[in-house]
């Protein structure tokens, strides 16, 4: 039976935003899951490589480095887009001016990226325009040729064009490590999923970058930031050029663009009230799930936001969940490593409650046994409907920071990238359909061996069951406060935080 896209999708009218420029969905597309950070970087390096003159880049990041190696013995993501830029390319980025780098942050790194792009003649910006406190988190690239609009691509997901995020499917992490807890080792192991996209859902992705880049507010609004952007010419906003008309259908694929951005005072005139499409498309889809919803998350934290999956257990009795997190935050420290598990520990009780062992809960270690931090952000509802994007699910993805993510409406693609990925988990190509009791055995042999002292033959898989997280109450009243105002801030209008809806 055809799936119908207004049963599964946000409507105009449900989207909730009418002063975007988005068409509510678009068809014709063709999505490829791009699994792993090496994967997509090859490929974005082929892609800018093969830009000519008049031919566009557009970007937009949470976290860039400069020097990060696209492939293992290539140029780093600056030199690859100063290239493009000599040839005549039109390189434009929108990045993150971000916090202190002594937070774990990393200010310099944005601030070195978008001067290196600026003495290449490109222009970027380094955008402040969020809720105090938050980030453009959004982490996308777009690809449009002047006279080969064919090879017009757009890239979307949770992949930052920076350091640590160069992983494999060996998970033996990237040469060029972002700093991590101690527990993940020298090289982190990384995973993460991007979408490469051709078709006409391309135009909506520049629709969103040119959205961002012709609001009229300053960058920032503070003087001596604004003053140091002005000597370093990054405080031009050139025009970008007219969009040209949408690709070309190029493949079977309805694909809608999923957003967040918060309230704010100073309004975004593309979103005067904030937009929450990531959060309303979840409370949809998962009205509709019946079988199996599979998720790899890297926080999936706050009781408000894990209702909705908990609301789909109750309603469905024979539906049934996977969860993929990290073993350990990527934060450690007295505080911050607690206030990073109080959210999670309360959502995975609340799903718990209504799903019992319908829920399975695990994370990832590479084959040495070292913990792979899972940065991915993916679900897959009933092999029917897949997203993969920046957006986590914890209330600051669903409504503080801004976040982009690629819904695909498409039988063959969600059950294909559920399959890609459980075979990965599994260590086998062929994965069973039973993927539920797959991930099970698999997760209880890993553990037994660990427990048994790792003796004889490691068993295949990367799976180990979630361990719960308990605080003592006392610190989880000190941790609190923490955890409600800088982990996991709520950005919606106060009418919406009143009704607890998005």
């Amino acid at each position: 039976m055809p799936i119908k896209p207004e049963e599964w999708f946000l409507t105009a009218q449900e989207r909730g935003n009418p002063a975007t420029k988005l068409e509510p969905w678009t068809t014709g597309n063709l999505v490829r899951p791009l699994i792993h950070g090496a994967t997509y970087f090859s490929e974005l390096k082929a892609c800018i490589d093969a830009l000519e003159k008049d031919d566009l880049l557009l970007f937009s990041d949470w976290r860039g480095d400069p020097d990060e190696r696209l492939t293992e013995d290539g140029p780093g993501v600056a030199e690859v887009m100063a290239q493009a830029s000599a040839r005549g390319a039109l390189v434009r980025g929108l990045i993150w001016r971000s916090h202190l780098d002594k937070l774990r942050f990393s200010a310099a790194e944005n601030r070195h990226l978008g001067e290196k792009i600026e003495e290449a003649g490109g222009q970027a910006l380094l955008d402040t325009r969020v809720r105090p406190g938050g980030s453009h988190h959004q982490k996308f690239v777009i690809v449009r040729h002047d006279r080969r609009p064919q090879d017009d691509v757009a890239f979307v997901g949770g992949i930052d064009l920076c350091h640590s995020r160069r992983d494999d499917a060996s998970h033996r992490g990237d040469p060029q490590a972002a700093p991590m807890p101690d527990v993940y080792g020298e090289r982190p192991p990384w995973h993460d999923v991007q979408v490469a996209i051709k078709g006409p859902a391309v135009a909506e992705v520049e629709k969103v970058f040119c959205e961002r880049w012709e609001d009229p507010a300053p960058e920032t609004r503070q003087p001596f930031r604004r003053l140091r952007d002005h000597f370093s010419h990054m405080d031009d906003v050139p025009p970008l050029p007219k969009p040209g008309p949408p690709p070309a259908p190029a493949g079977p694929h309805a694909v809608q663009l999923l957003r967040t951005y918060p309230y704010r005072r100073l309004a975004y005139p593309f979103a005067p009230l904030g937009e929450f499409s990531v959060a309303r498309a979840y409370g949809k889809v998962l009205g509709n799930a019946r079988d199996l919803v599979y998720l790899e998350d890297q926080y999936l934290w706050s009781t408000e936001v894990i209702e909705p999956f908990a609301r789909a257990l109750r309603e469905s009795p024979e539906l049934r969940m996977i969860i993929v997190v990290p073993r350990y935050p990527d934060q450690d420290g007295w505080l911050a490593g607690p206030a990073s598990q109080i959210g999670r520990a309360d959502a995975l009780v609340r799903l718990q409650r209504a799903g019992g062992d319908r829920v399975a809960v695990y994370d990832l270690e590479n084959h040495d046994g070292v913990p792979v931090y899972v940065h991915a952000k993916v679900c897959v509802v009933d092999d029917t409907w897949a997203s993969v994007g920046s957006d986590n699910v914890n209330l600051r993805s669903w409504s503080y920071d801004s976040e982009l993510s690629c819904a695909v409406l498409d039988h063959s693609f969600a059950r294909g990238l559920r399959r890609t990925l459980a075979a990965e988990h599994l260590d086998d190509d062929d994965p069973p359909e039973d993927v539920f009791e797959a991930f099970r055995e698999s997760a209880d042999r890993l553990e037994s061996w660990h427990e048994s002292g790792c003796k004889g033959p490691r068993p295949p898989g990367r799976l180990r069951p979630h361990p719960s997280t308990e605080l003592t109450r006392w610190r989880r009243r000190l941790v609190y406060p923490l955890y409600k105002v800088a982990v996991d801030p709520d950005g919606r209008p106060p009418a919406l935080r009143r009704s607890g809806s998005f």
